[in-house]
């Protein structure tokens, strides 16, 4: 079996690419108990486990994605028509990761901070 890295460390790795990637108003928090981050109080990513991360975006653009790399995107059935999509993080690279970061702050900011990111 393969080592799982924690979840403590992915979201390490998510907090330095939201830094890099600028997002305002971006706050550390938790979502039913698991480390997440929020943008006006609403969850875009959180960490499922020690595999599997969480973004919110929208249906259509999930489907796409799991259509364009489905070795890195996936849906179970408890994410079937909900605007979350998991994703492995061990596949998944940190330019791509940090536009899917980007795209999910998008989906969840609110409008006026949103106007405040180029």
């Amino acid at each position: 079996m393969t080592s799982n890295v924690d979840m403590d460390a992915i979201a390490e790795r998510l907090r330095r690419l939201i830094t890099q990637a600028g997002l305002p108003g971006v706050e550390p928090s938790a979502y039913y108990g698991l480390p997440a981050f929020k943008v006006g109080g609403k969850a875009f990513v959180t960490v499922k486990n020690n595999e599997t991360v969480v973004l919110s975006l929208p249906v259509d653009r999930k489907e796409q994605l799991i259509e364009m790399a489905p070795d890195i995107y996936f849906q179970t059935d408890h994410y079937v028509g909900w605007p979350s999509l998991p994703l492995r993080i061990t596949a998944i690279g940190d330019e791509e990761l940090k536009r899917r970061l980007i795209e999910a702050w998008r989906y969840r900011a609110p409008k006026k901070l949103q106007a405040t990111f180029g």
